[in-house]
């Protein structure tokens, strides 16, 4: 029997919650199916829902955004790269360009592109062009990435490689003194790529309720009450409650093509710093399309610094979990969607983009100025 959203609603009000649980959910796209559906009005008070680390847009670091713009700008080159990419900015002066979007205007062939297909084709399309993706995201992004890469692609496709695994930005966040949540809602496309037993840990390690959830309000709905009723009754387990995509083991086919094409190293999060094991790069035997060797380095090892977000942008925060939106001073004053100051506004899968499009318009620290 299907249980409505209405229902589960009942079940969770019926629970004997002993006080405040705040629940992270990991997902950018859980945020914004729980923000449209307007879940957090619908909760009991005691309910917290926290935004966490999976807007692959938020987290791609300052220094891959301004190599790609250089490459576009100062070689010889097509640069693509998935829309929302195009318009996070950087710290630069304002004469140059801050932005992929910006440094097409001033001339750059740049095309946003919406899968590796596309890449495919525009290489094949211009066979004298070098082209350069720009592929940035998690493992939903990366494992078509890495299918392409292991299909074979035209000799002037070269590939900037800025993919991250999702998983160890959430056992940094468990390890550190202070968490700031009580329960996880797993990401759903993540676990379907690479499995859901992939969370088990912040169960077996951190002795926190875990539940995987898809991305309608029935499925988020269930994985809450499955974590509240742990956090009640006190027997933590990792639930899925996506079982019709995410199965265990995930896809193998996916997990083989990163395996063969790519390896796990530390890489740098915006605003974060760096986390062990959390980033792909290419495997050696793919040498021939990795951009960062093919080509000039604009590198900018000033860029690295932790927290590099720019003045006033409390977006590292926000990612992290520490602060809601809303809670950022720059937040529908200076940075709005049309003129984004941190990379939270710009995409569909960041927390201020997401509230700014449910209509919440004001900084909460603003309004008490």
């Amino acid at each position: 029997m299907t249980i409505s959203a209405r229902q589960w609603l009942e079940k969770i009000r019926a629970l004997p919650l002993p006080g405040r649980v705040r629940i992270m959910n990991v997902c950018g796209g859980h945020e914004r199916s729980i923000t449209m559906a307007g879940l957090r009005g619908a909760l009991p008070q005691q309910v917290e829902l926290i935004p966490g680390p999976g807007c692959p847009v938020c987290v791609c670091p300052e220094e891959d955004v301004y190599q790609a713009i250089q490459l576009a700008l100062h070689e010889d080159v097509i640069l693509i790269a998935f829309g929302d990419m195009l318009r996070v900015p950087v710290n630069a002066p304002k004469k140059d360009a801050r932005s992929l979007e910006q440094a097409k205007a001033q001339g750059a062939d740049i095309r946003p592109i919406a899968s590796p297909v596309e890449a495919v084709a525009i290489a094949r399309q211009h066979p004298d062009q070098a082209v350069v993706f720009f592929a940035a995201g998690f493992e939903t992004t990366t494992a078509p990435i890495a299918g392409m890469l292991a299909e074979g692609v035209p000799d002037n496709l070269f590939v900037l490689l800025s993919g991250r695994l999702t998983w160890p930005a959430v056992a940094m966040l468990l390890e550190s003194d202070a968490p700031g949540f009580d329960a996880l809602i797993a990401p759903g496309h993540v676990s379907t790529v690479m499995g859901p037993e992939e969370w088990q840990f912040v169960v077996d390690r951190h002795g926190l309720p875990a539940a995987v959830a898809g991305f309608d309000p029935e499925s988020l709905l269930a994985a809450m009450y499955s974590v509240l009723r742990q956090h009640v009754e006190g027997q933590h387990f990792l639930d899925n409650c996506y079982r019709q995509v995410a199965h265990p083991g995930g896809n193998p086919t996916a997990k083989r093509w990163l395996a063969e094409t790519m390896q796990v190293e530390a890489a740098n999060w915006r605003g974060v710093g760096i986390i062990p094991g959390s980033g792909f790069r290419l495997r050696d035997r793919f040498a021939a399309h990795d951009a960062r060797l093919q080509f000039r380095s604009y590198e900018d090892e000033s860029r690295k610094r932790r927290g590099e977000m720019p003045p006033g942008c409390d977006c590292a925060r926000v990612v992290l979990g520490k602060i809601y939106p809303s809670e950022c001073i720059l937040y529908g004053r200076a940075c709005t969607p049309r003129q984004p100051i941190g990379p939270c506004m710009v995409s569909d899968e960041g927390a201020c983009r997401i509230w700014w499009a449910s209509g919440v318009r004001e900084s909460r620290v603003a309004a008490n100025l």
